[in-house]
């Protein structure tokens, strides 16, 4: 069972930025979909970014498009997310998640298409 270990979240001013990481136990970052999600609290869980399995194609939320970059980083078998210009309603625990059956150049954008999940990283941005 591949575990994923979610990174890099903190405290950051608004108009701040943050890089999260997601460590996999097993090399499969290079070779799965994968994506970030985030939770605030009372509100369901949404999706944040996604990418292909080669990492050629995204997809991003409407709020953070422009804002925030999903990437790949093969050689360290982590996924990225780089979050600029933060906002308040950035607020969240954020998760990545993979999808073994990943085909093609899909990106997925609902919680239920990911079979593994990280224990997810707190994001507060302060007004």
């Amino acid at each position: 069972q591949v575990q994923l270990v979610d990174s890099g979240g903190g405290l950051v001013q608004v108009g701040g930025s943050l890089e999260l990481s997601c460590a996999a136990s097993e090399r499969t970052i290079s070779t799965y979909a994968m994506g970030w999600f985030r939770q605030a609290p009372g509100k369901e869980r949404e999706f944040v970014a996604g990418i292909s399995r080669s990492g050629r194609r995204t997809s991003y939320a409407d709020p953070v498009k422009g804002r925030f970059t999903i990437s790949k980083d093969n050689a360290k078998n982590t996924l990225l997310l780089q979050m600029n210009s933060l906002k308040p309603e950035d607020t969240a625990v954020y998760y990545c998640a993979e999808r073994p059956r990943s085909l093609g150049e899909s990106v997925y954008l609902h919680g239920s298409n990911y079979d593994t999940w990280g224990q997810g990283t707190q994001v507060t941005v302060s007004s």
